[in-house]
């Protein structure tokens, strides 16, 4: 039986079928069953051979009794990255929110679907409308390259909690052809302390979002964390900064040398007391008793010549989504270039919201399910608001400029950013409402679009409205 008949058949969604000893048939209509779990197997299949490579295949070996410690390692230098340079930290911020400005959609066409009120309630319950919760599993993502989100139920079978996990506790447990052993026991928390066993999740229970794994199809490759490569540059960009510091500190000040020809060893220090002696005064004039000079000694010249650390500068930020224009190193950098470095980001943005909003659909689904409504039957799609960071024009042009292609007015909706069926219900509320009176209805604006003529070479909108 898969795993989710199992689960609905606790909660009296499903009649349970009967006990046998005998291995279960293979599965001959998916379609009418329920869907199998990304990661389970459904039965017998040709599948043949090894997903893993042979290193992650001996990892598999050793990952059965521990933790992966090198993931471990990778995930305690962000964290202290993070927390010691104000660059990362703001690296990871930045583009958290950027990820999940807007918040959470959902997109359906069907005005009179039940998938309103339901993920209504499911934003409520597990408090998917707080910009924290949506941010906090934004960098955990980000910095520990997976995101364990465990769903917790209640007594009633309602999905009331998205919990996330840390996940250097978490033990996938795979074989070493990359499947999973068992979808009943599917993760493992482990108590690193003390090496025990914290609890064992389910396949439903615990969802894990990867960050550019090593290989999306086997289940043992975790992923990685967005400037796990950017660690040594890293370490050598500090330790620039610091000797930048140190050699300014040492080399700057301007010095005096002090030169007493024929003075003894005792003269020289009662000479060298007295001027130290009125050292945090002005010194205007030196008196001298034997033949001598007192010469300035500049500071060092080359203290300007900061290129090492600016070429380290450029090589850290190389590995981060982020161009170095948007964190306000600008010098030298052209405003044409720095519109292409953002389009960049942008797309690098686009995709991590696909990859978060993947696993809040993985929760609603499971809701769905567990209130007998079938997901594969609807049509629906759980995703951000703003695809984009653009501003609220540059969001209305690209719409005006879909409308004009001839695109459906619920696909330009939902490119905005909106429910379609939220946008007509409430529209025909507000017609019933808000306008007794109506007046004949106006013809619909027309939206002309010049290719070319636009600022940077972008097309220019032109809207009519007609009466």
């Amino acid at each position: 039986m898969p795993i989710l008949d199992s689960l609905l058949a606790r909660f009296g969604r499903r009649p349970t079928l009967p006990a046998t000893s005998q291995p279960a048939p293979p599965r001959t209509d998916p379609e009418g069953s329920t869907p199998t779990l990304p990661g389970e197997t459904a039965g017998p299949t040709s599948e043949a051979g090894r997903r893993a490579t042979p290193e992650n295949q001996i990892r598999a070996m050793y990952r059965q009794f521990y933790v992966d410690y090198d993931l471990r390692a990778t995930i305690l230098d962000i964290r202290q990255m993070d927390q010691a340079d104000g660059r990362v930290k703001r690296i990871h911020a930045r583009v958290a929110r950027d990820v999940t400005r807007g918040g959470l959609v959902l997109l359906q066409t069907d005005p009179a679907s039940p998938l309103r009120a339901e993920w209504d309630r499911f934003v409520r319950r597990l408090q998917l409308d707080r910009a924290e919760k949506l941010k906090s599993d934004a960098r955990g993502l980000l910095k520990e390259g997976n995101l364990p989100m465990q769903w917790v139920l209640d007594a009633a079978g309602n999905v009331v909690s998205a919990v996330r996990m840390p996940t250097e506790t978490m033990r996938p447990n795979v074989g070493i052809n990359g499947q999973f052993l068992d979808p009943r026991v599917a993760y493992t928390q482990m108590d690193l302390s003390n090496g025990l066993e914290l609890a064992a999740f389910p396949l439903w229970q615990l969802t894990l979002a990867r960050l550019d794994p090593e290989n999306f199809d086997d289940m043992g490759a975790l992923g990685r964390p967005f400037l796990d490569a950017s660690r040594e540059i890293w370490r050598k960009l500090r330790m620039t900064d610091t000797d930048l510091v140190i050699r300014r500190k040492h080399r700057a000040p301007l010095r005096l040398s002090h030169v007493l020809e024929g003075a003894t060893e005792a003269e020289l220090q009662a000479y060298q007391d007295r001027v130290e002696a009125n050292a945090e005064l002005i010194q205007t004039d030196f008196y001298l008793n034997k033949k001598g000079a007192v010469t300035a000694v500049q500071g060092d010249a080359a203290l300007g010549e900061i290129q090492d650390v600016l070429y380290l500068l450029d090589s850290f930020f190389a590995g981060t989504p982020l161009p170095k224009g948007l964190m306000g190193y600008t010098d030298g950098m052209a405003r044409d270039i720095l519109e292409d470095l953002k389009r960049d980001y942008y797309d690098e943005v686009d995709q991590l919201q696909d990859t978060l909003a993947w696993v809040y659909e993985f929760g609603f689904r499971l809701q769905l399910l567990l209130k007998d409504i079938n997901p594969d039957a609807e049509e629906f799609k759980v995703t951000f608001a703003e695809r984009r960071t653009e501003t609220a024009t540059q969001t209305v042009d690209r719409a005006l400029k879909l409308s004009a292609l001839g695109l459906p007015k619920s696909m330009v909706w939902e490119e905005v950013g909106y429910n379609p069926a939220t946008v007509e219900a409430r529209r025909d509320s507000d017609a019933k409402h808000y306008d007794p009176y109506p007046e004949p209805a106006a013809a619909a604006p027309t939206v002309k679009v010049t290719p070319g003529n636009g600022r940077k070479g972008e097309s220019a909108t032109d809207i009519g409205h007609g009466r």
